[in-house]
């Protein structure tokens, strides 16, 4: 049952990125975590919606976790939702679109059907709570959200409305870009926190993983200048939201210096890039038209972070395949004491780039499954034995 003061607040992520939301929530200050496949859940106070959606950087979305149980009949999902105190949150002038619905491996399979049912329970559960026969359905906004997964229902409710990644800085796409949340999970995973360590995307596209990177190495908090669905809620207060917004602002160190450097072959992709680097406010990170043979650097240590293409059309293999190979030779004799991450769904890629790699974590990416080939540096093997 959902209450005011306490309530278990969800972080959705792509899987694979489980553990890095975790680790932000910890930095954070949240502890008692119990994680999922695709999210982190955790006790907190109606404030720290505020703080966790301006916060997070590798999440998809925040949500309160309404109720969980098992349903594998249409009856047990209608009456076991009516009971959840879904007026304790929703008034009864509010909006409640049950936004998604997700079956997986249950005896219900239906979303459309689900979603429904779900929807005529929430709208009898919200009647007898506030004792009104109608809901106009014209005030803030309480997206619900279903997942049934081997015949056990979760219900909760978004409290960021747009998802995580839509940051703001990004005025114009080309091609397939990496979204922001994906892009910052790569880097938390690389440990590069910026300072004198430099580093490189050397495919860099419209400029995501530089933006992020840039975001981490000064601490801006990714969604310090967005608007929220839940910023509407009068049972969060504006004090809450303020707060939140004031200490992310004394947190952020926006004049650290950082070596953030970027290149493509494409000219319309580094010339987007820096449409959005300026309007993210980094002038400093620098972008230049350059192939992958070309790339080096002053910089005796480092950290090459990329999102190469992937071939996934079979007349681009072939050329994809020679990418590799030419990544492999580039890094290795340009940036020998470097580290390199490496996001692709190619699993013969160790082999085209020439080394094995140190580790590798399964994520997705827009729905593909990739592979995120690390390979670490003298200086991260260095840190590590210390």
């Amino acid at each position: 049952m959902v209450n005011m003061k306490n309530i278990t607040l969800i972080a959705t992520t792509s899987i694979g990125l489980e553990k890095v939301v975790s680790e932000e929530l910890k930095a954070l200050g949240y502890t008692d975590l119990t994680i999922h496949n695709g999210r982190v859940e955790f006790p907190a106070e109606p404030k720290d919606i505020c703080r966790c959606n301006i916060w997070l950087r590798a999440a998809d979305r925040v949500l309160i976790k309404i109720g969980t149980f098992k349903a594998t009949t249409f009856d047990e999902l209608f009456d076991q939702t009516k009971e959840l105190n879904w007026g304790e949150l929703i008034g009864p002038k509010d909006q409640f679109p049950v936004v998604k619905s997700v079956c997986v491996k249950s005896v219900l399979f239906s979303r459309s059907d689900c979603q429904r049912l779900v929807k005529k329970s929430v709208v009898d559960s919200l009647k007898r709570h506030h004792d009104v026969k109608n809901l106009p359905e014209t005030g803030s906004i309480y997206n619900i959200r279903l997942e049934i997964n081997k015949d056990q229902a979760l219900l909760s409710i978004d409290t960021s409305g747009e998802g995580l990644h839509r940051r703001g800085y990004r005025l114009t796409s080309y091609t397939a870009p990496i979204r922001e949340t994906l892009a910052a999970g790569l880097i938390l995973l690389s440990r590069w926190k910026g300072g004198d360590r430099a580093f490189i995307d050397p495919m860099c596209g419209t400029g995501t993983l530089l933006i992020e990177a840039a975001m981490i190495a000064r601490n801006i908090a990714p969604g310090r200048n967005r608007k929220f669905y839940s910023e509407q809620w009068n049972w969060i207060s504006k004090t809450s939201w303020a707060n939140a917004r004031e200490e992310a602002e004394e947190l952020s160190r926006p004049d650290e210096p950082f070596l953030i450097f970027g290149s493509d072959y494409d000219y319309q992709a580094t010339k987007i890039a820096r449409e959005n680097i300026r309007n993210a406010g980094f002038e400093d990170i620098y972008v230049q038209k350059m192939p992958v043979k070309e790339i080096t650097s002053k910089h005796k240590n480092g950290v090459i972070v990329t999102n190469p293409p992937y071939g996934v059309r079979l007349d681009d293999r072939e050329e994809v395949n020679e990418l590799y190979k030419q990544l492999g030779k580039t890094f290795q004799t340009n940036f020998p004491e470097w580290s390199y991450y490496l996001l692709t769904p190619n699993e013969r890629f160790e082999g085209l780039f020439g080394k094995q790699a140190d580790k590798k974590r399964k994520l997705f990416n827009g729905g593909i499954q990739c592979w995120y080939f690390q390979f670490f540096g003298t200086n991260f093997k260095k840190k590590r034995q210390d």
